[in-house]
Formats: structure tokens, sequence, C-alpha cells
């Protein structure tokens, strides 16, 4: 390698333009890195050089561009390489006494090798400053006004960097045809004058040149935040529960990389539900969950209050877990092909593989152009063999989703044994770009394919293209739940030690509806869950689908209530109507859940009434509170009266509690570096 770079640089300098050409020289490769640009995936329908360029190039331009038709011709130059190419020809441009010999082009050096790419950034790309090679006016110092090696050499290293998603060939397959260079004349150093007019030129060039923006095709599925209601008019609240996490996930990894969250990437429940909460456990051979209910006051609102609702699931011993049958679902496409995607995604399923019990079985189905079986059904006593599976697998190809979805269904059907547990895990960074990509047209797949008995979750891995609406659609019609795993440790959360919730249902399509007392309620608010709202005649309709709760779960509804009197009443009374209400009555709701046992058709009632004496505030009830106002924050709520990111952040450390796994104090430092990207 050693000898080609100094091949390398013997051809460049051994070459001396022209004067008159220089402009001409400089121009031209300007041009032919636009056409660069241009042809990046190698189409042959795309624009790219040929030999129908000027001809009355210089050796030194003719040299450069033989060289490259050199490199072309193997396959191996890419667009990175081109950059540097182009930096490292201005750098002996400008740097050297040339004189002339022409090249050879068969004797090019092949010094382009193939190059590992870097993870992309999910933040917003921006375009790399220019290098500081203008000189100063007035300058008589040539050097200061030309681009050193180590510039340019950053400027190779910037772009690699940025286009680290497209590492194919920027030219097809066919070699590219060269003028023959034209005869030289004596040498002649650059002067200080055309040196600086030439380092300003490259200065002044579009900075896209240097770093195009990388496209961002992530898409959130939400809906504006839920309104305040009338309770004379509209007294009935009805919704689906929500175990999904990927929310706090997927802010997190905005904050951590330096800017806040999308506001419709924030799902409020989502954001409040990431948490394990310590409430009262159902007792043993009755339900299996258990709803508490606390008023306490608004900290955001001293004229309102809050009705936390919290649920507990039980958790089943060990021993009475029935077996698992598992089929990963594992996308290996070209857009997995990233160290936060399928390198992340191989490491959390061997953390999990620790976790699950020899007669636990696994496959393992991929899908990237076509779907594959890459493991047939496995014994976890046979771990071994399932993670060299794991380790085996490799990202390319388009996203064949359809296919892929329609062999795990298969492949889990075929496992299915009485009294076991079916569940297709889908591991994605979202991009489903082939076979079925609409999210309605996947919610009427999956909503057959769910009353086999198989459950669906999704793992989101990777930013960038994250389809969050195809995530929601698969999870929630499929019986399951979606969480995004960005870290190693969010993997340990997920897989291992909340394990139970994530693969052993306790409860299917549990519902929550509340009816609150125009007598004691003005007004009231569900905070969060938008895209779960149900019509009120849902909630005694089993055939309609809700959501899951699995062994271990809690789950978490807030709602914020007006008192009838309180000066915080939005709106104004109707003149003609009057509130009929029990008379006597000092409730203030009557909380119902719907829920059917694994594998049952008709749903069973739970019901209790809502009081104002149901005030146990504890810690896991205000700490909840304090990531409710905080999700609402970042959703720009017109709700909050001025409560700030400071408000939260201080109701959040006063309620941390036990925090045993560290989570409470993540979230805290999460919130003061929101704080902190507020302010710039």
């Amino acid at each position: 390698m050693t000898d080609d770079l100094k091949h390398l640089k013997d051809m460049m300098t051994a070459a001396t333009p022209k004067p008159a050409q220089k402009a001409d020289d400089l121009a031209l490769a300007m041009k032919n890195f636009d056409d660069l640009q241009n042809s990046r995936q190698g189409s042959a329908n795309e624009p790219r050089l040929t030999s129908d360029r000027p001809t009355n190039r210089s050796g030194f331009t003719a040299g450069v561009f033989n060289m490259l038709n050199s490199l072309t011709t193997r396959g191996t130059l890419t667009v990175t390489t081109s950059i540097a190419a182009l930096g490292i020809g201005l750098f002996f441009y400008t740097q050297n006494d040339l004189s002339g010999l022409p090249i050879n082009p068969d004797q090019s050096p092949e010094i382009v090798k193939d190059i590992v790419l870097a993870p992309s950034n999910p933040a917003p790309a921006k375009p790399l400053a220019a290098p500081a090679v203008v000189a100063q006016s007035g300058a008589s110092n040539t050097a200061s006004a030309q681009p050193t090696l180590g510039q340019i050499a950053e400027i190779g290293a910037a772009s690699g960097d940025l286009m680290r998603e497209t590492s194919t060939d920027v030219f097809a397959a066919e070699p590219m045809m060269m003028a023959e260079p034209a005869p030289v004349t004596a040498s002649r150093k650059m002067s200080p004058q055309a040196a600086t007019s030439l380092s300003r030129e490259i200065a002044a060039y579009d900075d896209s040149m240097i770093a195009p923006e990388v496209p961002n095709t992530e898409a959130f599925a939400n809906e504006d935040s839920n309104p305040v209601k009338i309770t004379s008019d509209d007294p009935v609240s009805t919704f689906s529960i929500d175990v999904d996490t990927a929310s706090y996930a997927i802010m997190r990894s905005s904050i951590l990389n330096g800017y806040l969250p999308d506001p419709q990437s924030v799902r409020v429940e989502e954001m409040i539900n990431y948490f394990p909460y310590d409430y009262p456990a159902p007792i043993a051979n009755e339900a299996p969950f258990k709803p508490t209910v606390t008023i306490m006051p608004t900290p955001w609102n001293a004229g309102t209050q809050l009705v936390h609702i919290g649920i507990q699931g039980e958790m089943p011993a060990l021993d009475d877990r029935p077996p698992l049958n598992l089929v990963f679902l594992i996308d290996t496409s070209g857009s997995m092909n990233s160290r936060d995607k399928l390198p992340l995604l191989i490491q959390s399923f061997n953390l999990m593989l620790s976790q699950l019990r020899p007669k636990d079985e696994i496959a393992i189905v991929t899908y990237a152009g076509s779907a594959g079986m890459v493991l047939e059904p496995t014994k976890v006593s046979d771990k071994s063999r399932i993670s060299a599976a794991l380790s085996h697998l490799s990202a390319g190809g388009s996203t064949a989703g359809q296919q892929g979805l329609q062999q795990a269904y298969s492949v889990v059907e075929s496992m299915a044994k009485d009294g076991e547990i079916g569940r297709i895990i889908l591991a994605t960074d979202g991009d489903f770009n082939v076979g079925i990509s609409n999210p309605d047209a996947l919610k009427d797949f999956i909503a057959k394919k769910r009353d086999t008995g198989t459950y669906l979750s999704v793992l989101g891995f990777g930013r960038g293209n994250l389809d969050d609406a195809t995530m929601q659609a698969l999870a929630q019609n499929g019986n399951g739940q979606a969480a995004y795993i960005d870290t190693l440790s969010e993997a340990q959360k997920v897989l291992v030690d909340q394990l139970g919730g994530a693969l052993f249902p306790i409860a299917n399509d549990v519902k929550i509806q509340v009816e609150f007392n125009p007598a004691q309620i003005a007004e009231y608010r569900l905070i969060g869950y938008e895209t779960r709202a149900l019509a009120r005649e849902d909630f005694n309709n089993d055939a309609v689908d809700a959501g899951e709760i699995g062994a271990g779960h809690t789950v978490t509804a807030i709602y914020e209530i007006t008192p009838v009197g309180s000066d915080a009443v939005l709106n104004d009374a109707l003149r003609y109507q009057t509130t009929d209400a029990i008379e006597g009555s000092k409730e203030l709701g009557f909380l119902k859940l719907r829920y059917k046992t694994p594998g049952a058709d008709t749903s069973q009632l739970l019901s209790t009434p809502i009081t104002a004496d149901m005030n146990n505030i504890t810690e896991d009830v205000k700490f909840s509170v304090a990531i409710a106002g905080y999700g609402q924050i970042l959703r720009d709520s017109k709700y909050l009266n001025g409560w700030s990111f400071d408000d939260a952040i201080a109701f959040a450390v006063a309620s941390k509690g036990d925090d045993a796994f560290g989570y409470r104090a993540e979230a805290i430092k999460l919130m003061r570096l929101a704080k902190s990207l507020d302010a710039n």
C-alpha cells in the first residue's frame, strides 16, 4: 500500500498544467463531482462520466481521470474515495512544481479497498463547514491559502461518515472511456494569487458536495392530545390498555443524540408505563390483575385533581408457566447494516436465551428480498446451535416483510401444541418497503392471524427510517407489545428483567371505561392513550380487540378532573341544561374493566366506584405523575399552566423512591438534558 501511494504521488507531481487551463481544470473537476453525486446509485439510466468530455485536459487532469477510470473499471470506486481522490489531486495541484509526463492508466495503483461504514446518526444531518483554506485578504504566504493534506483527509473522513449508508459504487459496471492527455509545456509554480483564487473557489463551493444530507424517513403514529370533556355532555371515557414502551426509548435516543424528540413521537402513556411500579397485587385465584385508584392534587393546576388508576398483574410461579414456541422474525435487509441495528439485535436475543427454559423452542426466519428459514424449531437446551444461527446473520437486500410474516406464522402454527404459547417476535428497523407496506393492510392481515392464538410482538432497532405507524399496527393488532431497543441495557430490561410480561399473557383484550358523575365533576381529560380510544359501545363488544397484560405487568392511566364549582373550569355552563345526579351520591365516578383469560372468547367484568377518600398517595403514584407532566411538556400541551422542566424534575426527584435498576435516575437525567436542549 505504501508503494502504491508513493506511485500515486509521483504521478501527480510529474504532470504540469498549462496556466490557461487551470480554471478549466477546476470547473471540470467540480462538474464531474456533480455527476458523481447524481449517479450515486450506479443506475444505467443515471448520468455518469463518459468519453464525451472535453479533450483539452492538462497532463495532471488527464492523469487523475485516467486513474479514476482504472479504479472504476475494477468496480471499486466509491463516493467517499472519489472525494478523497479529488482532494488529494487538488492538494498536489497547488503544492508542487509539476513537470510533464504522460500517464499510462494501466499503471494506476490499486489503492481503493472496502470501507467499513459507521452506523447512522439519527439526528438530522447538518452540512459540514468547509475547511478554512481561504487566505486572508492581502496575504502573500501561499501555504496559508492552500488546503493541507490533513484537511483533505478530514474532508474524506467526514464525507465517509455522512455517506456511511451509501457504500455502493457510484459508477456502472462498464468502464469509463477517457480522452488521451493533452501535450504539456514547461513547468511553472502556481503564483500566490492563483492559489488564493483556487482556494476561495474550493471553500465557496456548495457544502453539499462534501456533506449531503442523509434522508430521514421516520414517521410516527399519534393523534392530537385528548381535549377537555364536559361531563354533563360526555360522561363516559373508554379506551384499551397499552403496555408498549417504545415511545420512551425513542425519546431517550433523541435526547442522547442532542435534540428534543418530535412531539408526534411522544405517547404519554408509553412514557408512564415504561417504569415498573409496586401497586397492590391481586388476590390469588381471583382476577389476574387488580386496579387501585388514587385521588391527588394536580401539580400543574391548583384547581383540578388527578384520578390515578394503577393496575398490577399477577406473576405466576415459573413452574406454572406454559412452554413457549418462539419464532424470531428478523429483518436482515440492507437498512439493518448498522451496529445499532442487526449487531445489537443479535446481542439482545442472545441475552434472552439465558432466561428461557430448556423445553422452550425457538425457530428463526429472516426476510430480505425473500423470506428464509435460518433455524428449524430447536429446543433452548441446544443453546449453542441457536447462538450460532444468530451469529451468522448478515444484512443485505430489500425488505420482503409480507413473505417473512407469512412464513413466521406458518412455522409457529406447525410448532403449536395444546397448552403452549406461540409468539412471533419481529425485530426490525420498521422499513417494510416490499409486500404489505400499508398499515391498514397490515392491520387486516394480522387481525386474521391473531384468531389462531399466536401473539406478535415487535422490537424496533435503529433510527433514520423507523416506521412507527407500521410497528404500532403490527403490535396493537397482533395481541402483542412494541418496544424500541437502542442500547444493550434496554435489551436487558425488555428481554431479561421484564421477560415474563413480554412473553406470558395473563389477560387479553383489556378495556377500561370510566363514567364521571356530573354532580361532582364538571370536566375531565384523559392524559395519553390517544391511539387507544374506543367507542363507548365497544366496551361490551367482545369482538373488539384491545390490549394485553403480561405476567407481572403494571399499567397506569391518569385523568385530570375539575370539580364542580372550581375556578379551573374551562367551559361555561349551558343555560338550558340541568343535571340530574343520584341523590346524595358522593361518588366522583365509576371504574369498569373488561378482560378475557387467554384462550377465552367471553369477557369478564371488574368494577369499583371512585371516591374522594381514595387518597393513598405513594411515591409510585407521584413519580408516574411526574413522568406524565414531563411527557406533556414534550408534546407542547396547552393544559400545563406554565409547569416547566424544572417543576417536573423537582417532582420526580422528590418521588424517586426505591430505584433498584436506576430507571428513574436515568429519567431525571434525561429531563435535565431536555431542559438544556430546550434552552438552545
